[in-house]
This record gives C-alpha cells, sequence and structure tokens, in this order.
C-alpha cells in the first residue's frame, strides 16, 4: 500500500513541478495566447486530480470507510 501511495505522491510532485517549469517566465497574456502551454499545463493538473482521487481511494481501504 505504501509503495502505491509513494508513486501517487511522486506523480503529483513531477506534475507540479512541470506546471511550475512550463509557467516560468510567462505572463497570463502568454499563457492565454498559448494553446499548447494551457494544453500542457491542464494535462498536468488532471495528472494531479488523478492521483489525488487514487489516493483517496487508497486512504478509505485504510481506514476502512
Amino acid at each position: 500500500m505504501k509503495r502505491e501511495s509513494n508513486k501517487y505522491l511522486y506523480d503529483i510532485s513531477r506534475a507540479a513541478s512541470l506546471i511550475r517549469d512550463f509557467i516560468n517566465g510567462k505572463t497570463l497574456s502568454e499563457y492565454e495566447d498559448n494553446a499548447m502551454l494551457r494544453a500542457a499545463v491542464e494535462r498536468q493538473c488532471e495528472i494531479i486530480g488523478e492521483a489525488l482521487a487514487q489516493l483517496g481511494v487508497i486512504s478509505r481501504e485504510v481506514v476502512g470507510a
């Protein structure tokens, strides 16, 4: 169980780092005007959401809820 949790936490950390790298030095206007950048950031947000959802499943299994 812990190994699986660590994988999801790694995925969250990696996705957040990529988002930071993608938007570093960009203005809001640059972000809004760049469809590829927005898509890349949105995909990383999806990865974070999916990992959090799986962590929630694991947590419920551990506490028996």
